[in-house]
């Protein structure tokens, strides 16, 4: 029983028969012994292992102790489970939040075409001679060209976004 004790709980705490031996102050055949219930360990040793293997000692001679490995794996695996459902639904999420976005990019462009539509670059009919109102009025006619010229590229940027980001 000492013998499956100690064994379970080394491989439970992931140590091998050396690295325990290195903490005894022993060779790994005298663990490897333990282990196969050819000798056992006196008290002082015992109360070592006790204190190597975190264990109370009372453990170390009681019960059987059922490796926990494959209860390991089970809740490791199922906390990789629920890591990869956030991560999958964080880039759902950030996936449809992009595609409103570029479709409210879109919908933005579109107004502001369809306002200097209307406006027909009623700019162009204002008196200059005043200084505040040449000002505006070259503001407003670098935005419209800038921006009659670049929304066709961000246009057709967002469409291919819009695209590429739908939900299939």
């Amino acid at each position: 029983m000492l013998n499956e004790n100690i064994k379970a709980i080394r491989k439970s705490k992931g140590l091998s028969q050396t690295e325990l031996a290195i903490k005894l102050n022993v060779v790994r055949q005298t663990v490897s012994k333990w282990e196969q219930g050819l000798s056992v360990p006196d008290s002082d040793m015992l109360l070592s292992i006790s204190e190597a293997l975190e264990t109370p000692v009372n453990i170390l001679l009681g019960e059987t102790v059922i490796e926990s490995e494959v209860d390991d794996l089970k809740a490791i695996s199922a906390k990789l489970e629920v890591i990869n459902t956030h991560i999958a639904q964080r880039k759902t999420t950030r996936k449809r939040i992009l595609h409103w976005s570029l479709i409210s990019l879109c919908v933005i462009i579109a107004a502001i075409f369809a306002i200097l539509l209307v406006l027909e670059s009623s700019y162009l009919g204002w008196d200059y001679s005043n200084t505040e109102t040449a000002i505006l009025g070259v503001v407003v006619h670098s935005f419209e060209w800038l921006f009659v010229r670049v929304a066709p590229a961000i246009i057709i940027g967002a469409m291919i976004g819009i695209f590429l980001t739908r939900e299939k």
